[in-house]
């Protein structure tokens, strides 16, 4: 199973193949399919008339129930990074050495309301969480990089640096505590918790 990875919101029914309609309720099944998580989205009807048999369905693992919203039209590109941005950018570019940075990052906007956690896992010995992001359906699969005390701060120090400086410049060689904290409002908060950060409470499987 990849460490973490994006599984973007359909934008049609996987059963029937009609396209979503804005503020319609759909359901999404994710399903434990070796070596990856797979998660098919299907509308009310089809859950109602031909997937009433889901739970039964080898491998699913969890499912939930979302409303569907038309993606707004393209806009500028922003170029400035969030915390969310940021985590996406880092997932893309699939380098595990920033697995410790994206897991902070996680944490910092499931603090901030932006990300939930729908269902924890255990493969391969490692834990990892799938998040979903409200807005856009979009479901994230984290792994917990099982950082210690002795690590925090320097993790800490590279997520600062990410959301201030973007992924095209190199960590600094020193960072002082008078370094400009970057003005992400996740970080704000997340630098006035405790040093360990807390992981969201697991949501409970629908049968």
């Amino acid at each position: 199973m990849n460490e973490w990875n994006i599984q973007s919101r359909a934008r049609s029914c996987a059963t029937c193949q009609r396209p979503f309609a804005d503020q319609q309720t759909y359901h999404t099944l994710l399903f434990d399919v070796p070596p990856e998580l797979r998660r098919s989205d299907v509308c009310e009807a089809c859950w109602q008339e031909r997937q009433a048999d889901a739970p039964g369905q080898q491998g699913l693992i969890s499912r939930w129930q979302g409303t569907y919203e038309l993606p707004p039209p393209p806009t500028e590109v922003i170029k400035k990074e969030n915390a969310e941005t940021l985590l996406k950018k880092l997932i893309e570019l699939n380098d595990p050495r920033h697995i410790p940075a994206g897991y902070i990052l996680a944490v910092m906007l499931e603090r901030k309301r932006l990300l939930k956690v729908k269902e924890q896992l255990v493969r391969e010995g490692k834990r990892r969480f799938i998040y979903e992001q409200p807005k856009t359906g979009d479901v994230f699969t984290i792994t917990d990089p099982e950082l210690r005390l002795d690590q925090l701060e320097e993790v800490q120090r590279d997520v600062a640096h990410l959301l201030e400086h973007g992924l095209d410049q190199p960590p600094a060689p020193a960072v002082t505590a008078t370094t400009t904290p970057p003005t992400d409002p996740a970080v704000a908060d997340w630098q006035a918790a405790p040093a360990a950060p807390p992981v969201g409470e697991t949501a409970a499987t629908s049968p």
